[in-house]
């Protein structure tokens, strides 16, 4: 008999995928789970496995490798796609995918199965993953394949053979989870007129029932990682696990957005993101303190073009780890302190320090100084504004 590796969650679509791939390919069913920091929701995954025919389960622990190898990239890239996703569901599918093929090769598979549906972004970034590291492997996506069309119809299937499925025709959202974040799709988000509601959130409180004083952090980057949390040396997961508390409860990271999928249409999420919200916030100060305007204005550009990469499945080609080199370089000074103040939803800046601030109080000041000639600035905007001076004289010229 031969095998397939599924890329398992526990949820609906990969729960009946197990017994489809039995009945329609007659594989021998290998599931693998990330455990990419889901908690408690990784309890019953493997029992759910077995009870829905897999013979094999894996629950590899990538909790470290997601937040190193993954998310510290995209962090120092500053990468956000349309300014409002932290691409918490995109970063994950690169590092899965390449789990999936590891064990692939282990087991002797002969293919790997996905669960993603035929209109979205993770087909893509599961797949180009694959043929990035494996090519040889065959892809098998039932959503492309099978009769059914809906998440109502995949119920009835699981129902009918008596597969546990989590979600019900009354709670039908679509959520990925992992350390990162928590995304939401389907069900009343599909109608972009509909408010999400506060019962949906998983991570975070609505604003409204934050505290009514602001929370103070401190965090400490070293070449744009974060290494501690007011005054504490902290591992990563454990720098992500306690910002993801102290930022949910103040209601940090809800964002709510209409968003351009890869494969053509407009799709409304809502993702829940507080402590990656406060990293990107912190590590944005400190770079508007540490980096020279010409490097931040260019690296700006750059991270438009890495947000792309990461949110089309592009993870594993030459370009993104060109950019890669390129960003390293400009972290060099991204170092020191910032802190921050978290108040019902809303992240502030309150300071930051570094010893590589290009910030001089002395040349910045409105009080006297003098190391500063103010006559000097008009020779540079004779120069800078020429070329609008040479434009309005030949405007002039050609109207007399």
């Amino acid at each position: 008999m031969e095998k397939v590796v599924l890329a398992y969650s526990g949820g609906l679509d990969t729960s009946i995928i197990i017994s489809w791939l039995k009945e329609t390919y007659g594989y021998e069913v290998i599931a693998v789970t990330a455990d990419l920091g889901q908690g408690e929701e990784l309890d019953p995954v493997e029992e759910k496995a077995k009870q829905s025919g897999a013979s094999k389960v894996y629950i590899e622990d990538l909790k470290e490798e997601f937040v190193t190898d993954y998310i510290y990239p995209t962090l120092k890239a500053g990468a956000v796609y349309e300014s409002k996703y932290l691409l918490g569901t995109s970063m994950a599918r690169p590092l899965i995918s390449k789990k999936l093929v590891e064990i692939a090769e282990k087991e002797g598979a002969v293919a790997i199965a996905h669960g993603a549906t035929g209109k979205g972004n993770d087909q893509v970034r599961f797949e180009l993953g694959i043929k990035a590291l494996n090519p040889n492997l065959k892809i098998i996506a039932p959503w492309r394949e099978w009769d059914i069309r809906s998440r109502e119809d995949a119920i009835d299937y699981a129902e009918s053979r008596g597969i546990p499925v989590p979600v019900t025709k009354k709670s039908i959202y679509s959520r990925d989870r992992n350390m990162w974040h928590i995304s939401h799709e389907g069900g009343d988000l599909e109608d972009p007129w509909n408010a999400a509601s506060d019962e949906m959130l998983m991570l975070t409180v609505p604003p409204e029932k934050a505290p009514d004083q602001p929370t103070y952090i401190e965090l400490e980057f070293d070449k744009g990682i974060p290494v501690k949390l007011n005054g504490e040396v902290l591992d990563p997961v454990t720098m992500l696990e306690k910002l993801n508390d102290i930022g949910g409860a103040n209601g940090i990271g809800v964002i709510d957005m209409v968003e351009n999928r890869l494969v053509g249409m407009k799709s409304r999420g809502v993702y829940e993101t507080p402590g990656g919200t406060i990293l990107v916030a912190a590590h944005r100060e400190l770079e508007l303190l540490t980096m020279d305007r010409a490097t931040m204005h260019h690296k700006e550009l750059n991270a438009l073009k890495y947000a792309e990469l990461v949110y089309d499945g592009l993870w594993f080609t030459p370009l993104r780890e060109a950019l890669d080199a390129f960003i390293d370089v400009t972290q060099q000074n991204v170092t020191g302190k910032v802190k921050m103040k978290l108040y019902k939803g809303n992240i502030t800046p309150a300071g930051a320090q570094s010893p590589y601030s290009l910030y001089n109080e002395d040349f910045s000041t409105f009080g006297e100084d003098e190391v500063y000639n103010q006559a000097d600035a008009e020779g540079f905007i004779n120069l800078f504004g020429l070329p609008l001076t040479v434009k309005a004289l030949m405007e002039k010229k050609n109207r007399s």
